[in-house]
C-alpha cells in the first residue's frame, strides 16, 4: 500500500489516530491531485515536521535543512516554476543525476516526469513544505512575503467603520482568512504563547511571544486592520460592532497537527482595537516538575507540602512567571480517584479530566468568593483558587483550610516572604494565616539555552567572587558559564524553551513566631535562609553551572545577593 511505512511511523509515534486516517482517507477520494502527505498537513491532522521526521524514520529518505537549498536555480527552464510549486518540489543541484528535495517523495509521477524532462537519473529527499515554497519564491525571484501575496489584489478602500456588513464579508473572505491562519500558523511554528496584533496612524504591527521575548514579524497592510481584527472576533464569537469596550473571548481550533485553545482579549486604543491571542498548546503543555525546573530539595518539599492532608499552598510571582503552569502540575499530582477538586478560575487556562473547573463570571455575581461559598458544600478534598485577591477570599480560603480541605493559590508579589506580608496587609490575622498555611513556592521563568549550540566558556575569577559562585561550586572545581550561540533549532535565538527558578519558604515554628510578631518580608527571609533555604538567585547560578540557562537570564529575573 503507498504511504504504509509513512502512516505506520505517524501511528507509532501517536501523531496521527485511526479516526484522523480514515477522515483524510475521505477527502483523498474527493480531493484530486492532492497527495496523502500534503492533506495530512492541509486538514491539520499532521505538522510539515512530523511528516518529514516521519519519512527519515521510516529509513527511506534523507531530509534536507533550509539554509541547504541553492540560492540559484538548479532546474532547466523546460520545467515550469507552476508545476514545481504545485507538487512543492525544488531541485538541490544539477549534475549527471539531479538532487530533488520533495514534501511528498513518494510521489513517483513527479520523480517520472522530472527525470523524463532532464534525461537524467532523479534522487528524492524530503524537506518541510513551507521551506520548499519559500526557497522556490528565491530561486524564482517571486520574493514576496506570505501575506503580502494573501492581499496583494483585495480592495480595502473606502471602509466606513459604520459599515458593518461590508465589514463583515470582507472578514470573510479568503484572503482576509487566510492571512490571520497564516499568522497563527507561523505562532504555532515559533512556539509562541502570545500574538500580539497593534494597529498604529501608519502601520499595522503583528509581533509574536516566543519564550517571554516579543519578536516582529511581516504583518498586513495598515489599510487591513479593521478586516483582520474583524475576522479574529468573529472566530472568538465577539460583537465586531462593539469597539468601545474592551472583550474577552476563546477559539479552538485544530492547525498543524496541535489542537489549541486560544484565549483572544481586545481593547479599544486610537487607531483602532488591540487584539492579544494566547496560544495554549496543550500537547506541548509539560505538567512534570522535574521539566518545569523542580529539582532536589526544592521538589522534595513542595511535594511533601501537597502530601499534606489541609492547609493552603500559594505560589507567587509576577504576571508571566509561570505560576499556572506550576498549579496545574501540582492539580495534575492530587488528582486520583479518592479525591475531589474544584477549582474557580478566571479566566480556566487548561481543561483537566477529572477536576471540577469553574470559570469566575464577576458581571454576574460569581466572583472568586461568592464561588467558595458555594464550593465548600460541594465536599471537595482540594480546592484551588486561581488568585487571592481581597480578604474576603482569602478568609473563606482560611475557613476552607481550617475544615479540612488542601487549598492552592497563587498571589502577585516578589518573593516566598513577601506572600506572608501580602496576606497580612489585606487584613487576614496573624494567627489564622500561621495555622493553616503549609509553605509558599515563589518562582520566576529564565529562557533555556539551546542544547545544539550553546557555547561554554569560564568566567573571569572576578565574576565568580561577585557572585558567590564559592557556595554553590565545590572547591578546587574548575566553573563553566554557557552562552547562546544561534542555529537553525533555536532559530538563531541561542535559546528554546523555558523554565523555573524557585524558592520554597516551609511554615517552621521559628517563622511562625515571626510572623506572629508582625515581622518584616526581609525578616522572615532571612531567617529561612538561615533554615536552610535556598533563593531564586541560588537555584538560579545552579542553572547556569548546570549550562541550562545563562547568568544573563538570572541577573534579568532576580537580585544578585550580597
Amino acid at each position: 500500500m503507498a504511504y504504509e511505512s509513512l502512516l505506520n511511523v505517524l501511528q507509532e509515534r501517536g501523531k496521527l489516530s485511526l479516526s484522523e486516517l480514515k477522515k483524510v482517507e475521505r477527502v483523498k477520494k474527493t480531493s484530486g491531485s492532492e497527495s496523502l502527505p500534503q492533506l495530512l498537513v492541509k486538514l491539520g491532522v499532521c505538522s510539515e515536521l512530523d511528516v518529514a521526521d516521519a519519512y527519515v524514520q521510516s529509513g527511506e529518505f534523507e531530509k534536507i535543512d533550509a539554509e541547504k537549498y541553492p540560492l540559484e536555480k538548479q532546474l532547466p527552464d523546460n520545467i515550469s516554476f507552476r508545476f514545481l510549486k504545485q507538487f512543492h518540489v525544488i531541485g538541490l543541484n544539477n549534475g549527471e543525476s539531479i538532487e530533488i528535495a520533495m514534501m511528498d517523495p513518494e510521489d513517483q509521477f513527479v520523480v517520472d516526469a522530472l527525470k523524463l524532462a532532464t534525461g537524467k537519473e532523479i534522487k528524492a529527499k524530503v524537506g518541510l513544505l513551507s521551506e520548499i515554497d519559500a526557497a522556490l519564491d528565491v530561486q524564482y525571484g517571486e520574493g514576496n512575503s506570505q501575506v503580502d501575496k494573501v492581499v496583494k489584489d483585495l480592495d480595502f478602500d473606502d471602509i466606513a467603520d459604520e459599515d458593518l456588513e461590508h465589514l463583515k464579508d470582507l472578514a470573510s473572505e479568503a484572503p482576509i482568512i487566510k492571512m490571520v491562519n497564516l499568522i497563527m500558523q507561523r505562532a504555532i511554528e515559533t512556539r509562541a504563547s502570545d500574538i500580539h496584533i497593534e494597529p498604529f496612524e501608519q502601520s499595522l504591527k503583528v509581533r509574536l511571544r516566543v519564550d517571554g521575548v516579543l519578536k516582529a514579524i511581516d504583518a498586513p497592510s495598515v489599510k487591513s486592520t479593521a478586516a483582520v481584527i474583524s475576522r479574529i472576533k468573529i472566530m472568538a464569537k465577539l460583537n465586531i460592532a462593539e469597539r468601545r469596550l474592551p472583550q474577552d473571548g476563546r477559539i479552538k481550533i485544530q492547525m498543524l497537527g496541535k489542537e489549541l485553545d486560544l484565549r483572544v482579549s481586545t481593547i479599544p486604543t486610537m487607531f483602532g482595537e488591540s487584539v492579544v491571542i494566547r496560544l495554549l498548546d496543550k500537547e506541548n503543555t509539560v505538567l512534570d516538575f522535574t521539566e518545569l525546573g523542580f529539582a532536589g530539595k526544592h521538589l522534595d518539599l513542595f511535594l511533601d507540602a501537597l502530601s499534606q492532608p489541609h492547609g493552603i499552598i500559594l505560589i507567587t510571582g509576577p504576571t508571566g512567571s509561570g505560576k499556572s503552569t506550576t498549579m496545574y502540575a501540582a492539580l495534575k499530582q492530587l488528582n486520583t480517584s479518592e479525591r475531589k477538586i474544584i477549582t474557580v478560575e478566571d479566566p480556566v487556562e487548561y481543561q483537566m479530566e477529572g477536576i471540577n473547573q469553574i470559570q469566575a463570571k464577576p458581571q454576574i455575581g460569581l466572583t472568586f468568593a461568592a464561588a467558595l461559598r458555594s464550593i465548600v458544600r460541594q465536599d471537595p478534598d482540594v480546592i484551588m483558587i486561581g488568585e487571592m485577591r481581597d480578604l474576603e477570599t482569602a478568609r473563606i480560603a482560611v475557613q476552607s483550610a481550617l475544615t479540612g480541605h488542601l487549598v492552592l493559590s497563587t498571589l502577585h508579589t516578589n518573593d516566598a516572604a513577601g506572600g506572608v506580608t501580602r496576606l497580612l496587609d489585606m487584613g487576614l490575622e496573624e494567627y489564622l494565616l500561621t495555622s493553616t498555611v503549609n509553605g509558599i513556592l515563589a518562582q520566576r521563568l529564565v529562557r533555556r539555552l539551546c542544547p545544539e549550540c550553546k557555547e561554554a566558556y569560564q568566567p573571569p575569577p572576578e565574576l565568580i567572587e561577585e557572585l558567590h559562585l564559592k557556595r554553590i561550586v565545590p572547591v578546587g572545581n574548575i566553573v563553566f558559564f554557557f552562552k547562546p550561540v544561534g542555529c537553525r533549532h533555536c532559530a538563531d535565538m541561542g535559546y528554546r524553551g523555558r523554565q523555573a527558578i524557585i524558592e520554597f519558604l516551609p511554615m517552621t515554628d521559628p517563622i511562625r513566631k515571626l510572623i506572629m510578631s508582625h515581622a518584616e518580608a526581609g525578616l522572615i527571609q532571612k531567617l529561612a535562609i538561615e533554615e536552610g533555604m535556598s533563593t531564586m538567585y541560588e537555584n538560579g547560578l545552579i542553572k547556569v553551572v548546570q549550562g541550562i540557562t545563562t547568568i544573563e537570564e538570572v541577573l534579568r529575573v532576580t537580585t544578585a545577593e550580597s
